[in-house]
This record gives C-alpha cells, sequence and structure tokens, in this order.
C-alpha cells in the first residue's frame, strides 16, 4: 500500500461559517480582492457577509464581480490588473466553481506579474496569493482543489492552468444555496457526483479518496431521492454540499477522467452546462469498464441495482437536447484522444473508437 496525500485547505463547515470564523482571514494580510460573478452574491448575501467581515477585521478590499460562466483567460487578466493595482495580500473567491477556479488563476497572476494569457502554460511551477474560497453552489468541489479550469479562446476549449492552487480556507456555508434554482442544483449535484465516480474509478484511486467518495455516494443516496422528490430542505442542501466537498478531497488527489475531459468540448461548443456534460456520458462510461468490480461495489452503497437504475435517475433528474454529426464526434473524440492526463487517470486502455462510442450513445 502506498500513496501520497495532502489537503492543506482549512475548512469551516456551519451555517454562519464568514461570521463565526471571519478571524482565520487576519494572517492573510490586510488587503483583499474580491472574486466573484454578476449577481448571485448579491442576491444569496454571501457577498455582503463577506464585506462585513472585512470592514469588522480592518481589512481594505476591492470587488471585481465580472466573472463570467467558464471564466476566460481574458476575464483573469483584467481582474489580475485590479488587485495588482490595489497590491493585495489575498484573494477571495466568492460563488460557483466559476469564481472559485477565476480566484486561484487570478492569485496566481497577481503573484507572477510576468505571466499572461499567452505564456501561462509555458511556465514551470510557480506560486499564488493566498485564497480563500466561499461556495454558493455545491458541485465543483473548487474549495478543496488544487485546480483551475479556464476557458482558453484560442485553443477553443477549457483546461486546468496546469499549477497546483489549493484555497488556504474555505467557508462552506450552506444557506447561501438555499434559493438556488432547481435546475443548477441538479446540475451542480450531477458535477459533484462525477467528481465522486471519476476519482473511485481512477489509476490514482487509494483508501483515503476511496473512502471520501464512499461517504459522498452514501450521502447521494438520499441526495438522488430528494432532487427527485424535489424536497430541497436544509438537511438536502446540507448533505449535497458535504458531499460535493468530499468530490472535490477525492479529485484533489486522483484527478478527473473521460467524462470530464470529454465533457468540455460539449460545454464549449454546445453551451451545456458542465455538470450536465459530465452527467450524459456517465452512464455510457461506466457502461464501458471491462472491470465491474469497483463499479458493482459504488452501486451497492447507494443500493441502485444496475446501470440502468442509475440511468433512470439521471432520466428523472435531466434532458439533455443537442444533436451531434459524425463529424463533431470524430473530431471531439480525435481531440480528447490528445488529451494524455485524463487518459492516464482512466484505468482501463481506451482508444478514439471506445470515445466515439461514448459520445454516440450518450447522446
Amino acid at each position: 500500500m502506498k500513496f501520497n496525500y495532502s489537503m492543506p485547505t482549512e475548512i469551516y463547515f456551519e451555517r454562519g461559517a464568514v461570521e463565526n470564523n471571519k478571524s482565520a482571514m487576519l494572517k492573510l494580510g490586510s488587503k483583499a480582492l474580491i472574486v466573484t460573478g454578476k449577481s448571485s452574491s448579491k442576491r444569496n448575501g454571501s457577498l455582503k457577509d463577506m464585506t462585513d467581515a472585512l470592514e469588522a477585521l480592518s481589512i481594505k478590499y476591492r470587488v471585481f464581480d465580472d466573472v463570467e460562466e467558464n471564466p476566460s483567460l481574458e476575464t483573469i487578466e483584467i481582474a489580475s490588473a485590479m488587485g495588482k493595482e490595489l497590491k493585495a495580500d489575498f484573494v477571495i473567491g466568492i460563488g460557483g466553481g466559476s469564481p472559485l477556479d477565476a480566484a486561484k488563476a487570478v492569485a496566481l497572476f497577481i503573484k507572477n506579474p510576468e505571466i499572461n494569457k499567452d505564456n501561462i502554460f509555458i511556465s514551470g511551477k510557480l506560486e499564488s496569493l493566498s485564497v480563500v474560497a466561499v461556495p454558493t453552489t455545491s458541485g465543483t468541489g473548487s474549495e478543496v482543489t488544487p485546480y483551475s479550469i479556464v476557458t482558453v479562446h484560442k485553443e477553443q476549449t477549457k483546461k486546468n492552468l496546469g499549477q497546483r492552487i489549493f484555497p488556504v480556507i474555505a467557508f462552506m456555508d450552506s444557506s447561501y444555496t438555499d434559493d438556488l434554482p432547481y435546475d443548477i442544483t441538479v446540475n451542480t449535484a450531477v458535477d459533484a457526483f462525477t467528481h465522486l465516480v471519476e476519482s473511485y474509478l481512477n489509476t490514482n484511486a487509494n483508501i483515503l479518496s476511496d473512502t471520501y467518495a464512499e461517504k459522498g455516494f452514501a450521502l447521494f443516496k438520499s441526495c438522488f431521492e430528494s432532487l427527485i422528490k424535489k424536497e430541497l430542505t436544509e438537511e438536502f442542501r446540507e448533505k449535497v454540499m458535504l458531499a460535493s466537498m468530499f468530490g472535490g478531497v477525492a479529485i484533489a488527489q486522483c484527478g478527473t477522467s473521460l467524462p470530464h475531459g470529454m465533457g468540455y468540448a460539449l460545454t464549449y461548443y454546445k453551451n451545456l452546462p458542465h455538470g450536465l456534460a459530465n452527467g450524459v456520458l456517465t452512464v455510457e462510461y461506466l457502461k464501458a469498464f471491462r472491470n465491474k468490480e469497483k463499479l458493482t461495489k459504488m452501486l451497492g452503497i447507494m443500493e441502485i441495482k444496475d446501470l440502468n437504475g442509475l440511468k433512470t435517475i439521471f432520466d428523472n433528474l435531466f434532458k439533455v437536447h443537442i444533436k451531434l454529426t459524425y463529424e463533431e464526434i470524430n473530431k471531439y473524440a480525435l481531440s480528447f484522444a490528445q488529451n494524455k492526463n485524463k487518459l492516464k487517470n482512466h484505468p482501463e486502455d481506451v482508444d478514439v473508437k471506445v470515445i466515439e462510442e461514448i459520445y454516440k450513445n450518450s447522446l
């Protein structure tokens, strides 16, 4: 038995997490750049909670609130310019996966003024400013992962920056998700579930990542039931946020695999939300496994009889209406086949034909 494990994020999980634990930020400096989206953090109260906390701590701050879904490197450069002007000591990301990932990238750009959108992927190992994460959806787990996924328009795809940027603090308050619309709740929950699946059925899986994944599957047994019944109680919101965090902890050790890598094309070219892009590919991805041992154990934890049972759950939760031509399938498959980082995380050999079949049978 041999594995490495690193989880440097200090996690505060409770309703009122920011207010009750704000003093944890004092060690990070006296100036903060807040990175968030256009409106959701204002509606759910997370932005006000954070600015109230910073004012109480006498920490100066500025707010960049123009992060789009699937943030681009161009947006990262604009936000980092604001942080450089402020001479920020740390960066606070508030929102779903897009603002959290953007905050990590901004922290990297501020700390390394010599990098930009054109040379970031050829740089070596870099340090970043400290990052504080305040998730307001339950899906990406970005608050406990080192990954920053950005849109690279010149390559027409999404990709990881390639640097390890763990938030130093995560304030996890499920009350910020109480008023999330049903469709966003489903999309993000499916994203969290696919993190658990792809970490569990992964070349890099180990006893610790499996422990978190199995705990997440146990939570999803009731989370799926609540989603199907549309009973989105406080208890559900807390459970799915915890499951999302477990998924993040697991992929921080293992990385993601085929559905995530294949889903990027569906998000970039077809505007399919990230979670659904993963989810719509997951059942066919699972069918492609020749060794069913861990897959069977995973389904057993959730008390799902077989993959048809999982497909039924997904069919009850979302409908995806996009069409792919054979030319598009071939293009996406060939492109993904070049993604060696994702392919090496899959424990069985796959070729372009297998990837094409997953796309075709899923859509």
